[in-house]
């Protein structure tokens, strides 16, 4: 018999379902030690997948509120604040720390951009409050746009400065 089998790490292992943070400490300790039999794998394997959806989803939080605050910049300059200019900047942070941990994620941008626009476009919508034809039907910026740090739109003219 195994050692694992015989003499195992853990005398009451955590269980997924009920403390996740616990039983995850517990896995990565399992897998440092190499007693990979006493490793619950399928949760393993699920929680490293749902860990990448998570970062994808982030970033595309991330790329949706930057188009949607630019949006909002651009159509609607009386409704501009401070708190827009520090939204779009902390957007465009993100991005850059998400896209940095993530060289696959940073070449798929084009693609994540045209998913979240159309909700971008709402939620621009719906702190503009003007309506859908004031907007482009497709996304005005370029990638190298949103990831600039400083650039801003032209007032009005549905594009890049």
């Amino acid at each position: 018999m195994s050692l694992a089998k015989d003499n195992p790490y853990y005398r009451m292992p955590s269980d997924y379902e009920d403390d996740i943070y616990l039983w995850a400490h517990e896995q990565a300790q399992l897998l440092r030690l190499g007693r990979f039999s006493e490793v619950d794998l399928p949760n393993v394997i699920e929680e490293i997948e749902s860990l990448g959806r998570e970062v994808r989803t982030q970033l595309e939080f991330h790329y949706r509120d930057l188009i949607s605050h630019l949006l909002e910049w651009q159509e609607a300059p009386e409704n501009r604040t401070s708190e827009i200019d520090g939204a779009i900047l902390n957007c465009r942070f993100a991005i850059q720390e998400e896209e940095a941990d993530s060289r696959s994620l940073r070449s798929d941008a084009k693609r994540i951009v045209a998913d979240v626009y159309p909700g971008a476009v709402r939620l621009a919508m719906t702190a503009t409050g003007l309506e859908r034809h004031r907007f482009p039907f497709e996304c005005p910026f370029s990638i190298e746009f949103l990831r600039d740090l400083d650039a801003m739109p032209v007032i009005g003219q549905g594009g890049e400065t």
